[in-house]
């Protein structure tokens, strides 16, 4: 049904909010106060045409902007779109009652983030290789990408060549690309069997082509340049399509709170630690103890520290904290903590930090929610919050990073 709405506010997805006599709608690539048409089903509205646009409407940078689902936020003017961002973080505290002024956003730059994942589907009109259009399953093959690197976007006819010769049906498929100090890591997942001839093919293109390292289905393929990430000093080489901070800049930002935060604690405990990203930074001040569910990211972080020179020591340990939180008893044995969990939070684990003696808790979060629940959980154990900063890593998309800093007196048990 095809009808025409005004736009009241903007949903925490991103999506223009029009309120009708059944209920909300909510539209994509919209913005408060615009006038649209848009082919309206249950709560989801196709923008047709925008008849009366906001001033906050800017020309997106992205020929792409409307069609991929990859950015929700290219339209909106600068300043508002910040705002939003600090927004999203705000009103989850609010909702957990946290009363506390955030510090200044730390912005993202377009044409820096060095890892992506992209979709691919082998067509009998050619391979697709992009981003899947908002709420469908459908890939939009992508030409450019306004929040990649440069290096990542000029490999995307070569990405295509290999996609090419390692996919042998037409199910759809992810490849995970990740910028690296000596050349790109190329992860391809979910694209089924792989004939030994398909993957000496594809083993020879990427060293004629000079990728770091090609893998598929988490098995290496070809590894021509062991992949670097830099932590701080340390070079690490994580796992195929391993977790990683997504901008490197942002990362540092990141870690640079983290770190003036425990700058005095000379044992930490960097809980979900990932390979490294904080617990190499902090190992040279303090020592470390790291602990991850994934055995592989934990082996490529203790490589990297034992590799290294001028780091304290630093110990790792495998554990599910989802299943396993470290107790608040293990946990007193340490002057500061930092944990990084997925979005699902730490719930378990700060009920545990919330019961120890630590003083200095840093908490990273790409969720602003399960960041509100965790906090309200540590605060209610005793801790302070002394400052909570939003970082745009994830650009022109409804998702935020935080990092939240917390302290309380250490008590004789």
């Amino acid at each position: 049904m095809n009808v025409r709405l005004r736009i009241d506010s903007l949903g925490g997805q991103g999506d223009g909010v029009a309120r009708t006599e059944r209920g909300q709608v909510f539209v994509p690539f919209t913005l408060p106060g615009e006038i649209v048409n848009a082919a309206v089903e249950r709560d989801r509205g196709t923008l047709m045409a925008v008849v009366e646009p906001s001033l906050l409407r800017v020309e997106p940078p992205c020929r792409h902007f409307g069609t991929c689902g990859g950015c929700s936020l290219q339209h909106m003017e600068g300043a508002a779109y910040r705002a939003f961002k600090a927004e999203r973080v705000a009103s989850a505290l609010k909702r957990e009652r946290i009363d506390v002024a955030l510090e200044p956003l730390v912005d993202c730059a377009p044409d820096s983030r060095r890892r992506v994942v992209l979709s691919g589907r082998k067509t009998t009109g050619g391979m697709l290789l992009g981003y899947h259009r908002m709420q469908s399953g459908e890939i939009v093959d992508i030409e450019e990408c306004r929040i990649a690197v440069p290096s990542i976007v000029s490999a995307l006819p070569l990405l295509r060549d290999l996609a090419g010769v390692v996919c042998q049906n037409t199910k759809p498929f992810h490849v995970t690309v990740t910028a690296t100090e000596t050349g790109h890591d190329v992860a391809f997942a979910d694209v089924g069997d792989v004939p030994d001839a398909a993957r000496r093919a594809a083993g020879d293109m990427a060293i004629r082509q000079r990728l770091a390292r090609l893998s598929i289905e988490g098995d290496i393929v070809v590894e021509h340049h062991r992949p670097a990430i830099r932590y701080g000093s340390v070079d690490v080489s994580p796992p195929p399509g391993s977790f990683l901070q997504a901008v490197a800049s942002a990362e540092e930002a990141m870690a640079g709170l983290v770190m003036a935060h425990l700058a005095k604690a000379k044992r930490v405990a960097d809980l979900f630690c990932g390979s490294g990203a904080f617990a190499l930074r902090l190992a040279r001040g303090s020592e470390v103890h790291a602990v991850e569910a994934e055995a592989a990211p934990l082996a490529a972080l203790d490589r990297g520290f034992r590799f290294s020179t001028g780091l304290k020591r630093v110990t790792t340990e495998k554990r599910d904290l989802f299943r396993r939180p470290l107790t608040f008893k293990e946990l007193d044995a340490f002057d500061g903590i930092v944990f990084d969990p997925p979005r699902a939070g730490a719930e378990d684990q700060s009920r545990q930090i919330a019961r120890s003696n630590v003083p200095k808790v840093a908490a990273v979060s790409c969720n602003p929610t399960t960041l509100a629940r965790d906090l309200r959980i540590l605060i209610d154990g005793g801790y302070r919050l002394v400052g909570v900063t939003p970082v745009d890593q994830f650009l022109w998309s409804p998702h935020v990073e935080a990092v939240a800093l917390l302290e309380k007196p250490r008590k004789r048990r």
